[in-house]
């Protein structure tokens, strides 16, 4: 079954990138731009076919993909070459692979929740008791049943996945938290979560929601709004310097740890809804992180493209291909070392 799984993982991870670069070139083609190669992977390629003006190429290694259209990064005398076209078809055509992207992770996370079984929603249940009956709960002296989390230090809620996160990822001992009680918004100042019998912070249950059309509805937008912001906060982090470079993880690491994950589970149904789970996770975030605005990165090219509407004039061709060149050689070179890292942790494991 591992096997299996690491096959489903990279099946699953080259769709991802797919149909990001399907977006590139449906959108592309719409707009009339002559799009020369559309494809999936990167080095050698395995398998490449000429039809009509574009060549369709699978290539050996699965870190990625590439959807190449006429005078992309040059200048080109072909009235459909990519820089001939008005600007705000360009970035159409520059948003389009982020936005299937964020399109497929929300489509994921809808078959996730269908299939998870449990929908949990952000209501208190009861609080955690002993054996005997007794309390060992510390935030029932401040919360009550059914009160629902509105937020905690400042972080709304969304799911209980949000909540979670906010206790167990701040450093502190108290928190600030505002709960829905009654049609009521309550803020408490310095509130404790502890269960005094496993120090652990999560001292109570939340209750479950019945699985309806509309609540699966809602707890898929919920979930998708709560994915898409860890992943930005997770970005934030990473630049401030909370996490570190041991904690990148790439193509490798990523098909290592969906394996993992998923092989824990024990019926089909159980790994299949992981597996939905985990790459709704990464569909969305290969989206966000394609946004950001970093040369060869779709948000590096958006801002040109922002630059040239504003000033009516584009940056010379030459020098905004050099700027990509320069960042796609950066992006490699860190995919490279990053890969070498997640096999050294496999081994090392």
């Amino acid at each position: 079954m591992t096997i299996l799984t690491v096959l489903a993982a990279i099946l699953g991870f080259g769709i991802i990138i797919m149909l990001h670069e399907a977006g590139h070139f449906f959108v592309a083609k719409k707009c009339g731009i002559r799009v020369l190669e559309f494809s999936i992977g990167m080095g050698p390629a395995i398998f490449s076919k000429q039809k009509g003006e574009t060549k369709y190429s699978l290539r050996i290694l699965p870190i990625g993909g590439y959807c190449a259209m006429e005078g992309e990064d040059e200048n080109s005398d072909d009235p459909r070459a990519f820089r001939k076209q008005a600007v705000w078809k360009r970035m159409l055509v520059t948003v389009a692979g982020a936005v299937m992207n964020l399109i497929l992770g929300f489509v994921l996370i809808f078959g996730y929740v269908c299939l998870d079984q449990p929908m949990t929603s952000t209501k208190i249940a009861q609080f955690r008791t002993n054996d005997a009956g007794e309390s060992i709960s510390t935030s029932s002296q401040w919360l009550q049943e059914n009160d629902r989390f509105v937020s905690i230090n400042g972080l709304k809620i969304f799911t209980w996945q949000d909540i979670s996160y906010a206790l167990q990822n701040d450093t502190c001992d108290t928190f600030q938290v505002t709960v829905e009680r009654n049609g009521q918004l309550l803020t408490y100042d310095d509130v404790t979560f502890l269960n005094t019998e496993t120090q652990g912070l999560l001292d109570f249950y939340l209750l479950r929601d019945e699985k309806t059309p509309l609540t699966i509805i809602s707890h898929t937008c919920k979930y998708y709004l709560t994915t898409a912001r860890l992943i930005w906060i997770s970005l934030v982090d990473l630049l401030s310097g909370k996490y570190g470079f041991h904690d990148l993880s790439g193509v490798v690491g990523i098909i290592d740890a969906t394996t993992t994950v998923v092989n824990m589970s024990e019926t089909f149904r159980e790994k299949l809804t992981t597996m939905f789970d985990i790459l709704g996770f990464i569909t969305i975030n290969v989206g966000i992180f394609n946004l950001i605005p970093f040369p060869a990165l779709d948000g590096g090219r958006l801002v040109f493209l922002i630059v040239e509407a504003i000033r009516r004039k584009p940056c010379p061709a030459k020098v905004e291909g050099m700027i990509h060149f320069c960042g796609l050689a950066a992006l490699m070179l860190l995919m490279v070392v990053i890969t070498f890292q997640d096999i050294s942790k496999i081994f090392t494991r």
